[in-house]
């Protein structure tokens, strides 16, 4: 992709990096921590991260083509070295939130659910019901295999630490990216005072 309504594609690309990539930061964060955020958004999290990883290359790749047609100055080439590094900051983001996301599911599976099942007439019952009566009892499912221990108090920790490291490294070099794109695009651009414009002046 290299240009959008006339327009390099880098600097409109870039704009929902800056946005979701710090978004799914924070939701990995929250999700991580906040059991109930993780049931109803651990799910949509794990897709916008992998979304924002796709995301980046073609960001970057962008952004090389317009690289290739402005001036090269040291801001510029420092931009882009930068921007190079945001693809290893989204894919530990994108891992950890597909982390979270399965160790809710296999939360959800491995709990011991109660099967409601109805009894015949004529037969009896633990707990009293009688003979030619129809009960309804319960009886527990076998657990499914998990495997990444969704039980498991400390990995649980250990995983919402790494969550926690993962979305500050991402959403600090977002921010490094950005101040050295700003940088680049407007250091010595700009007067410092106001510039007088007709039917302004006076």
């Amino acid at each position: 992709m290299t240009t959008v309504n006339g327009l390099p594609a880098h600097i409109l690309l870039v704009h929902a990096i800056v946005v979701l990539l710090p978004l799914a930061a924070l939701l990995l964060v929250l999700t991580a921590v906040w059991p109930a955020v993780r049931r109803k958004l651990a799910g949509a999290n794990a897709i916008l991260s992998v979304l924002v990883v796709v995301l980046v290359p073609v960001t970057t790749d962008a952004g090389e083509w317009l690289e290739r047609r402005v001036a090269s100055t040291p801001l510029v080439r420092a931009h882009t070295d930068l921007g190079d590094t945001a693809i290893w900051a989204a894919i530990p983001v994108a891992v950890l939130a597909l982390v979270v996301w399965w160790r809710a599911r296999e939360a959800r599976a491995a709990a011991v659910v109660q099967e409601p099942q109805v009894t015949e007439p004529g037969i009896a019952e633990p707990g009293g019901a009688e003979p030619g009566s129809t009960a309804v009892v319960t009886r527990p499912v076998a657990a499914r295999r998990t495997f990444l221990a969704p039980a498991s108090t400390t990995v649980t920790v250990v995983v919402a630490v790494l969550c926690v490291l993962a979305a500050g490294a991402a959403c600090y070099d977002i921010a490094r990216i950005g101040d050295s794109g700003a940088q680049a695009s407007w250091q010595g651009q700009f007067s410092p005072n106001a510039v007088p414009h007709a039917g302004h002046a006076g």
